[in-house]
C-alpha cells in the first residue's frame, strides 16, 4: 500500500502519454499528492519512460523543485 499512489500515477501516466497536455496536468496532480520519496522515484521512472518521447520531455520541468 506504500507505493499505491505512485504505482497508480504511473498507470495514469502511461494511459494518458497520447496527449502531451493530459500528462503534463497529471504530473502536475501527482507532484502535489506524491511523498518526496515517492517523487523522486517517479523522476527517475520519468526519465526512462519518456526518453524515446521528446514530446513528453518538456514535462520534466514539473518535477524541478
Amino acid at each position: 500500500m506504500a507505493n499505491a499512489m505512485l504505482e497508480y500515477t504511473k498507470t495514469v501516466l502511461q494511459k494518458v502519454s497520447f496527449d502531451t497536455r493530459l500528462f503534463s496536468k497529471e504530473l502536475k496532480k501527482a507532484v502535489t499528492r506524491l511523498q518526496p520519496n515517492e517523487l523522486e522515484e517517479l523522476k527517475h521512472w520519468l526519465q526512462r519512460y519518456i526518453f524515446d518521447k521528446p514530446e513528453l520531455q518538456q514535462s520534466l520541468i514539473y518535477l524541478k523543485t
